[in-house]
């Protein structure tokens, strides 16, 4: 998996705590200040760092939201539930817990309300977000295919295709049921959310 934070830069060694304590303070802030107000020197004074510290480390406000949130999503874990539907519906749920912490929330929907007018900030959700997570696309696969609930691929570039498909399936429906339409992601209407998705799996596979 990739790092957590961002490449450091020529210069004197990064300090691991730090960055943890400088990603922490960031959520803080985000949950007590939102992202409108939040700043680089309320940020460094929260994580007892000299503001330098920061412009040392990122670019600006927005990379540093996009990773304090991608550490949250790092905390993502594919359980083991015995079979493809229930580690799916344990996976939504947890992804659906994230997005409802005001930190997630707020910092996600800035980054992305951001991103519209910077390709370079994009890119950074992209690789920070977005690919590290489909990870768990390719491990809920891999297992499912072990048990002989899907069918192995012999082509990589196809599934590799079908698996960035499915990634987009469960993350836009998740986003927009908590965040664009604000209604819960429940037990229940997890359940029927991976009824759907495993229907279409079979077509995919089929």
């Amino acid at each position: 998996m990739q790092s957590r934070t961002p490449h450091a830069r020529a210069g004197r060694p990064r300090s691991a705590a730090a960055d943890a304590a400088i990603l922490a303070a960031t959520r803080a802030a985000l949950v007590e200040l939102g992202w409108s107000k939040l700043t680089l020197g309320d940020v460094a004074g929260r994580a007892g760092v000299a503001k330098t510290t920061l412009y040392r480390r990122w670019a600006g406000k927005n990379e540093l939201v996009v990773d304090a949130v991608a550490e949250l999503f790092d905390e993502l874990r594919l359980p083991d539930r015995g079979s493809l539907a229930a580690d799916i519906e344990g996976v939504v749920l947890q992804f659906a817990a994230i997005l409802a912490r005001p930190e997630a929330r707020s910092g996600l929907m800035a980054v992305v309300a951001e991103s519209t007018r910077d390709e370079a900030l994009r890119e950074r959700i992209r690789t920070s977000i977005v690919d590290r997570q489909k990870r768990l696309v390719l491990q809920g696969r891999a297992r499912a295919q072990a048990r002989g609930e899907l069918p192995r691929e012999d082509d990589a570039e196809t599934a590799a295709r079908t698996a960035d498909l499915i990634f987009d399936v469960v993350a836009g429906a998740v986003v927009h049921r908590t965040l664009v339409s604000a209604e819960p992601a429940d037990e229940e209407w997890v359940r029927r959310f991976t009824q759907v998705l495993l229907q279409g799996l079979g077509a995919v596979s089929g």
